[in-house]
């Protein structure tokens, strides 16, 4: 980020509150989505932190800028003020379309259904269901969780203490995908709007959940509170991480430990490095999203909003792309596929 960023975010604030209290004099604030032509059209793709996740994601909205010939700018903003700033600073250039994945979408949703009013607006990744956004695109999170509690019971199927790792759980994606973890292994049906508090121990028939750790997208952190967890619970038989970077951290704290034996480790998303473990044995498998077709489709609909044709976009405003569960037996198939639409060597 530049060194004026204190002038930026008072710059696109003063811009947005002037935009917003002029009522919408002109035709495009009082119907954001009016047709534009083909090379007016300019959408931008924010996401929730920066990691290997979101490049997979930008390759997808660059390709979805090329398929609709429109203008994609893919911004990854570090925290919720950067992405608050970043959101202001390119309503403030007139952008047509917004995708953006929420980090704390119960504190954000004023300030979204603000963004709403004068630029087209979706979700993607996590969403903001209270919000004024015309499409969430993702994959169900809950469901997710309760897939990566499937290969939880596989990997330990005599039960045993688990440990969960995630960035924040203040993003919904986070907390539907730990509850349905939890849920799947305590085999619970789904309770709506139900968390299981943070802190504390969650106690089933045959699985405990020892304790769930935040660390702020804080790589370093994220090895560490590993590496205390294998000396607080010398009876641990799993650590699960649910955000792209968690795994490799966890993979890292468990060898420095000595516990690949003992420790089974199941993960989230499709890092090299957890790619790279499932193949060699040293975690059991990860449940996978599509975040190439996050941000190609992301651009589709937003290009379609902002042209007007709408005609074959779901009613639905949930557009849902399904997770996929990766052992051993699929990883090589599902990483070749991977870098080949990265552009990159097929893996080795």
């Amino acid at each position: 980020m530049s060194s004026n960023k204190p002038l930026t975010h008072l710059l696109g604030l003063a811009i947005l509150i002037a935009v917003i209290g002029c009522g919408g004099s002109s035709s495009d604030s009082e119907n954001p989505g009016a047709a534009q032509t083909e090379t007016s059209i300019k959408l931008a793709y924010v996401t929730n932190g920066i990691a290997s996740f979101w490049d997979v994601a930008k390759a997808g909205a660059d390709a979805g800028a090329k398929e609709f010939s429109c203008e994609v700018e893919v911004r990854m903003p570090d925290g919720a003020l950067d992405q608050k700033e970043t959101l202001e600073d390119l309503l403030s250039q007139g952008i047509d379309g917004i995708a953006v994945s929420p980090i704390d979408p119960e504190n954000q949703t004023t300030f979204l259904n603000k963004l709403g009013e004068n630029t087209l607006l979706i979700t993607h990744d996590s969403d903001a269901p209270k919000s004024n956004r015309r499409y969430y695109v993702g994959m169900d999170n809950y469901d997710a969780g309760r897939l990566c509690g499937q290969l939880i019971k596989e990997a330990i199927p005599d039960g045993g203490e688990i440990l969960i790792t995630v960035g924040r759980l203040e993003q919904l994606n986070a907390k539907l995908r730990r509850q349905g973890v939890i849920d799947e292994l305590l085999d619970r049906e789904r309770q709506e709007d139900y968390y299981d508090d943070q802190d504390g121990v969650i106690k089933g028939d045959k699985y405990t959940i020892v304790a769930t750790k935040t660390d702020g997208f804080d790589t370093v952190r994220a090895k560490e509170q590993a590496q205390d967890a294998l000396v607080q619970y010398p009876e641990l038989k799993c650590m699960v991480g649910l955000f792209a970077y968690n795994p490799p951290a966890l993979l890292a704290a468990a060898k420095d430990a000595g516990r690949l034996e003992d420790v089974q480790i199941v993960a989230f998303d499709e890092d090299a490095d957890t790619l790279s473990a499932i193949r060699d044995g040293e975690m059991y498998g990860t449940v996978v999203q599509n975040p190439y077709e996050y941000g190609r489709m992301s651009v589709e609909v937003l290009y379609k909003l902002a042209s007007g044709n709408t005609g074959d976009l779901p009613e639905d405003p949930v557009v849902y792309i399904p997770a996929r569960q990766i052992r051993s037996e699929n990883v090589m198939e599902f990483w070749t596929d991977l870098n080949q639409k990265l552009g990159e060597e097929p893996p080795q």
